[in-house]
C-alpha cells in the first residue's frame, strides 16, 4: 500500500472557506483504480494558520503515480490554483510506503 498527503496551512480566518473548497468538489478519484479511501484532516491550530492534510490510501505506489497522469488527476485540480489563497504556502507533500497494517482482533 502506498499513502499520499498533502499538508496545507491555512491562514487563520480562512478554515471553513478551505473546507467548503474540498468538500463541495468532485475528486473524481472513486473509480481510479488502486483507490482505497481518502480523508481530509483538520490539525493543530498555530500561531498563523491551521495545520490541514489530504490523506489518500492506495493498492501501490504504481497506482497513485497512475492517477497524477490521468485525466481524472487533471479534472480533481483543474482551477485549484485560481482564487484567492487560503493559505500561507504551497502544499507540502509526503509520500509513504505503508511497511506494516495491523487491525483490530476478530471478536
Amino acid at each position: 500500500m502506498y499513502i499520499a498527503m498533502n499538508r496545507f496551512k491555512v491562514r487563520k480566518g480562512e478554515e471553513s472557506a478551505f473546507e467548503a473548497r474540498w468538500l463541495e468538489r468532485d475528486s473524481h478519484i472513486r473509480a481510479v483504480p488502486g483507490f482505497i479511501e481518502f480523508h481530509l484532516l483538520k490539525g493543530p491550530e498555530r500561531e498563523d494558520h491551521v495545520l490541514y492534510a489530504s490523506h489518500t490510501l492506495w493498492r501501490s505506489y504504481g497506482d497513485f503515480e497512475a492517477w497524477t497522469k490521468s485525466e481524472a488527476f487533471r479534472a480533481a485540480h483543474r482551477g485549484a490554483g485560481e482564487g484567492r489563497s487560503l493559505t500561507i504556502t504551497h502544499p507540502e507533500f509526503e509520500g509513504f510506503e505503508v511497511l506494516q497494517v495491523v487491525t483490530p482482533a476478530a471478536g
